[in-house]
């Protein structure tokens, strides 16, 4: 390993899944500082409590001996750090038909000003072709550019046993930085790939919109098994049992969401359609996401409910993530048609989440539901299972 041994400090831009869950991963051997915008954040992580959603992460603030802090103040981060990690959210902007990157440029301007000879390491998804027009733009070559492929609410785990570790650059500052990651990982035997930074970016994009295809897929066999009075579980068990396809990523749902598949696979898109490349998968996956919330909206409208009950906003369990999920868009269809709608969602606080009203009290909201809507099901709804739709068969959270 490169390392020698050697201690190094390492700063962290950003709280989230990605940039906590980078920053436990590394403080197991090397003293780390978490740079926030968040001061709740910054306080529950000083505490050793974890302010998202991630039961390794919970586990590894409140009983791992950790080398870690987190600050408000980007002098105390960056000053003296041999590598800034980059872990900032991009969210896609449908107006430009490109990731919104100022956050990510906001802290390479900090960390140019406070320590200009650090290395940044961008974990933040960002469009094909970004990290060479960054350095040009900012005038260093000090940036690199490694994706990540981390699941929510299982972040830290993706980090401990990951399926790969890449690096979009050939040098010794990428490799030491490599080898920051297989330190801090339980697993070792990780391929590692060194590529270039456009490269990088690609395998990030597509990576995910594969996965995003694979969701849209299993989504439009369900939505004809459903059309047909078909048995949908038995044909995608009987389609899976093809080892080349395997029995992975095949539940059906109410359409991919989540921090990654929606902005990911639209950036990709933008990027087809910027160079005027031929597209026709891509651009489908995008479309049948869209096809798909708008077909399970209308199955929900023919039951003809009056008061729709909405079964968690989250992607999953173990999440704490509402944004994009698909839930969300068949919630705004139903509005649309005047179809009144409640909301069962622990994590929300409020009373009232778009406007509709947040039920807190789970028998409350089942007794006052005409009709439950569950993107992903739960044992809690057995008694009332006569009235939930849902399209999950495999009930993997």
């Amino acid at each position: 390993m490169f390392l020698e041994g050697k201690k190094l400090k390492i700063a962290v831009a950003g709280a989230g899944y990605v940039g906590l869950s980078n920053a436990i991963l590394l403080a197991q051997h090397n003293e780390v500082v978490v740079k926030d915008i968040d001061p709740k954040k910054v306080e529950l992580i000083n505490k050793k409590i974890s302010p998202i959603i991630d039961k390794d992460i919970e586990d590894y603030l409140k009983n791992k001996p950790l080398n870690l802090k987190a600050t408000l103040d980007p002098e105390e981060a960056y000053k003296d750090a041999e590598f800034v990690i980059i872990a900032t959210p991009t969210d896609y902007d449908p107006i430009t038909n490109y990731f919104n990157t100022k956050s990510i440029e906001a802290v390479i301007k900090e960390v140019l000003q406070i320590n200009p000879q650090a290395t940044m390491v961008i974990k933040s998804t960002i469009p094909v072709g970004y990290t060479d027009e960054i350095k040009k733009k900012f005038g260093t070559d000090n940036i690199i550019f490694s994706p990540e492929f981390l699941r929510e609410g299982k972040a830290l785990y993706d980090n401990l046993y990951p399926s790969r570790i890449v690096v979009g650059e050939k040098s010794q500052r990428a490799k030491k930085f490599a080898d920051l990651l297989l330190q801090g990982a339980k697993k070792k035997d990780v391929p590692v790939l060194f590529t270039g930074s456009t490269e990088a970016e690609s395998i990030k994009l597509f990576a995910n919109t594969y996965l995003a295809m694979r969701v849209a897929f299993f989504n439009e066999l369900d939505t004809f098994a459903e059309s047909h009075d078909l048995n949908s579980e038995e044909i995608i068990r009987g389609v899976c049992l093809d080892p080349r396809i395997g029995m992975h990523y095949n539940n059906p749902s109410f359409g991919y969401g989540g921090y990654c598949l929606p902005k990911d696979t639209k950036q990709l898109l933008a990027n087809y359609m910027e160079k005027n490349i031929p597209h026709y998968l891509i651009k489908a996956t995008v479309e049948s996401n869209i096809a798909r919330k708008y077909y399970i909206a209308e199955q929900i409208l023919k039951k003809n409910p009056k008061i729709v009950g909405v079964y968690r906003l989250t992607m999953k369990s173990d999440s704490d993530n509402f944004r994009e999920a698909a839930v969300i868009d068949i919630i705004e269809y139903l509005r649309a048609k005047d179809i009144e709608v409640i909301i069962y969602e622990p994590l929300i606080q409020e009373d009232k989440f778009m406007e509709f009203e947040v039920i807190k009290n789970l028998e409350q909201f089942k007794e006052k539901s005409d009709l439950i809507i569950a993107n992903r099901y739960n044992s809690e709804l057995d008694s009332i299972k006569y009235k939930v739709y849902t399209r999950d068969i495999f009930g993997e959270g």
